[in-house]
């Protein structure tokens, strides 16, 4: 059946963000629980009338509090590099190795949280508990990985429609497969595929039935960008690669209102691609009917 491109893109979503794809709470409260007791030793220092020589005793008795230091200025590293404007050196600071008994190594760290503003928020009583403004920092840092959850969301959804449809895990469907592992496993040539000259193929599933093998990429764009551009031509070219190749079928389903800036080369591959296919079409049963 004939179909329209305009149709079929006005069925493109703003999102699909689940419930967790915006903070991960339990990496949250793990990541806080596993330096807990050393942000309660810390919590001492709150509203020091001597703060550097109260800091400088819990270094001596509790060299790992050292460790809770990047968090509070929202570093993930343990190893932070600091430029001093007054001396114009670049400074190493290892907060994952807790300092030998020196005068001048509890001196660099306290110079450290000076310069830092750590001590004017922890002796102005500007935070009340580092358990909960910790807590705060690593929900903040969490947000950063809605990228990363953003692009396994599609890639999720789709394998929930493959599993719907019948199709088993490391029996008729498999995730991420290089080229020369579905060569191996099936014996099929697939030289014809040459990723335009970038490293090896990866699909983000397959599917293996008595007839086909179908190699499967998903992808969802909640905005534009010049890499929707890239894809529509890339996912073009490899369509027109693996239309010459016995046993093999390239499916392609992409969703996401950020498509709506690269329409006209979506359109260019919509054209000439067979398979390629939107959630409305996995939730109209397209994969029931696609995969024989």
């Amino acid at each position: 059946m004939l179909r329209d491109f305009n149709t079929w893109l006005l069925g493109f979503r703003d999102s699909i963000a689940d419930y967790g794809y915006y903070i991960d709470f339990e990496k949250v409260h793990r990541n806080v629980d596993g330096i807990k007791v050393e942000l309660n030793i810390l919590n001492s220092l709150i509203g020091s009338k001597n703060i550097e020589a109260d800091f400088e005793n819990l270094m001596r008795k509790y060299p790992e509090v050292l460790k809770c230091i990047p968090l509070l200025l929202a570093v993930r590293a343990n190893e932070i590099y600091c430029q001093d404007e007054n001396g114009g050196h670049l400074f190493q600071f290892d907060f994952g190795k807790y300092p030998p008994n020196s005068h001048a190594h509890y001196e660099r760290y306290k110079y450290f949280m000076r310069e830092t503003g750590l001590f004017d928020l922890l002796e102005n009583h500007i935070v009340n508990n580092l358990v909960d403004y910790a807590t705060g920092v690593e929900t903040g840092l969490d947000s950063n990985g809605r990228k990363n959850r953003g692009g396994h969301l599609m890639e999720n959804l789709v394998e929930s429609f493959i599993q719907k449809a019948g199709f088993i895990k490391d029996e008729n469907y498999f995730k991420e497969m290089y080229i020369h592992q579905i060569t191996e496993k099936w014996g099929i040539d697939l030289s014809a595929i040459s990723n335009q000259g970038k490293m090896e193929k990866r699909f983000d599933y397959v599917i293996k039935t008595p007839n086909m093998i179908y190699g499967i990429e998903t992808n969802f764009y909640g905005s534009g960008g010049s890499k929707l551009n890239e894809t529509a031509r890339s996912y073009k070219t490899l369509a027109l690669e693996t239309d010459t190749i016995d046993g093999f079928t390239f499916v392609w389903f992409t969703d996401g209102k950020g498509w709506t800036s690269a329409r006209h080369n979506l359109e260019e591959t919509f054209d000439v691609m067979e398979h390629i296919y939107n959630i409305d079409d996995m939730e109209n049963g397209i994969i029931q009917e696609v995969f024989k």
